[in-house]
């Protein structure tokens, strides 16, 4: 008979201090963030919104980049009910080539973390003009079919 009040005691005991899993009181407006392609030294930031889905006051607790390359700043008072706030990452883009980060987002009285992937690929300046000039061209082309087309 003791075990089995023991046992009671413990299992309810375990739900009482349970927390809650992070998707059950924040939700992100993306856990991809894509910049494309940016030019190389010039710093691109994600700004992902936070809303807060549970029933009490939501705190950032933390939102680690996965390196030193990456910068990230967060609301920190605490998001009511239903409200909004904001995680910030900014990549310094120093590198050229690929990149694929993550930023750990931790909340206060969940028991597990959200990730936030941030990708893209950095070109030397001389590259990224002229991918730019291409797409400008390329622009300026459609409109002048759609102005004939358009005459017709």
């Amino acid at each position: 008979m003791k075990k089995l009040l023991f046992a009671a005691l413990l299992l309810s005991s375990t739900s009482i201090f349970a927390q809650k899993k992070a998707d059950d009181i924040a939700k992100l407006s993306t856990e991809t963030y894509d910049f494309g392609k940016v030019k190389q030294n010039v710093p691109p930031t994600a700004t992902i919104t936070v809303t807060n889905i549970g029933t009490e006051p939501l705190l950032i607790e933390q939102a680690t980049p996965s390196c030193g390359c990456t910068v990230s700043d967060y609301t920190k008072s605490p998001i009511a009910p239903g409200k909004t706030g904001t995680i910030k990452a900014t990549y310094n883009a120093a590198a050229v080539g690929q990149f694929n980060k993550t930023l750990t987002v931790k909340f206060a009285g969940a028991d597990d973390v959200k990730f936030v992937k941030l990708t893209g690929e950095v070109l030397t300046p001389a590259a990224y003009d002229a991918l730019k000039t291409t797409k400008e061209s390329g622009n300026k082309t459609a409109k002048t079919k759609k102005e004939v087309t358009s005459k017709s």
